[in-house]
C-alpha cells in the first residue's frame, strides 16, 4: 500500500450561525466567526490517496486525473465562493472547517475509486494554525 498527496489552494468566505437561533447567541457561541457580514480564508487542501502501484505505469493514480478530480469536484465549487450561500453540496449544512472537509471527502471518494485508489484522508487548513483531517466513516 503506497499513499500519495496533492495539494490545492482555494478561498471562501463563511459565516458560523445557526438560523433558530439569535444574533447574541450565535455571538457567544461562534464569536467572530457569526459575523453578520461573513468573513473568508484562504484554505490549503490536502487530499490523500491510496492503493497499489500500477506496474504498467508505476503510479498509484496519475496526478494529472487527480489535479481534474479536485478541481471539478472542489475548486471550482468553492473557490471566491460564498460556502453558505453559493456551495449546492453545502446547503442547509454548517459551514464549519469539519463538515466542509466531511462534505468534500463525500464528493471525491467515488470519482478516485473510479480510477482503481482509494481516498484516505481530506486535510483542510482554515489558518495556519487550524485544521482538521477526515478519514471517512
Amino acid at each position: 500500500m503506497i499513499y500519495i498527496t496533492r495539494r490545492e489552494r482555494f478561498s471562501a468566505a463563511h459565516k458560523l450561525a445557526r438560523n433558530d437561533w439569535n444574533e447574541d447567541q450565535n455571538l457567544k457561541v461562534f464569536g467572530k466567526c457569526a459575523n453578520p457580514n461573513w468573513h473568508g480564508h484562504n484554505y490549503e487542501l490536502f487530499v490523500t490517496v491510496k492503493g497499489e502501484i500500477d506496474p504498467e505505469t508505476g503510479f498509484l493514480i496519475d496526478l494529472r486525473v487527480l489535479k481534474a478530480i479536485i478541481q471539478e469536484e472542489v475548486i471550482e465549487k468553492l473557490d471566491h465562493m460564498n460556502i453558505n450561500l453559493d456551495v449546492d453540496f453545502m446547503q442547509g449544512k454548517m459551514a464549519s472547517t469539519e463538515m466542509i472537509a466531511i462534505e468534500i471527502f463525500k464528493r471525491m471518494a467515488p470519482r478516485i475509486e473510479e480510477q482503481g485508489a482509494q481516498l484516505h484522508c481530506i486535510k483542510l487548513c482554515e489558518t495556519e494554525n487550524n485544521f482538521v483531517e477526515y478519514f471517512g466513516n
